[in-house]
């Protein structure tokens, strides 16, 4: 195991949402680090039960669980997603079943969902 406390956001690429998550994630959990899996769009990726970039999210989450000992995984959703275009309503559902997806990868692990509106770059807790 990794020293320090580990956290894993599974997060969007837009460079505009990793800062203010990684901030509320280290507050939120006293975390010293935060394992940042990025991809575009991940909420569809993770909502789609056949989607082959799954696997490759899979893996890097259970390096992060098995190796660094995080017990917090946040999936983050943003209005004004380039890879995910769609309304805020539809990524809080992909979001909810993302959040189910992943909780089922590992046990004794926290998943919860993040939400961040492109106007303010607030974090929120959706789930």
């Amino acid at each position: 195991m990794a020293n320090g406390i580990f956290v894993t956001a599974i997060n969007c690429m837009d460079g505009r949402t990793q800062l203010p998550v990684n901030e509320w994630l280290r507050t939120q959990f006293k975390a010293d680090y935060v394992d940042t899996i990025t991809e575009p769009g991940p909420d569809k990726i993770l909502s789609e039960p056949a989607n082959p970039l799954a696997d490759s999210i899979k893996n890097r989450v259970l390096i992060s669980v098995e190796k660094h000992g995080s017990k917090v995984i946040a999936i983050v959703a943003h209005g004004g997603c380039a890879g995910n275009p769609v309304t805020k309503e539809e990524h809080l559902e992909m979001v909810k079943k993302a959040v189910a997806t992943v909780a089922g990868w590992v046990e004794g692990v926290t998943v919860l969902g993040l939400w961040l509106d492109d106007s303010d770059w607030v974090v929120k807790k959706i789930c």
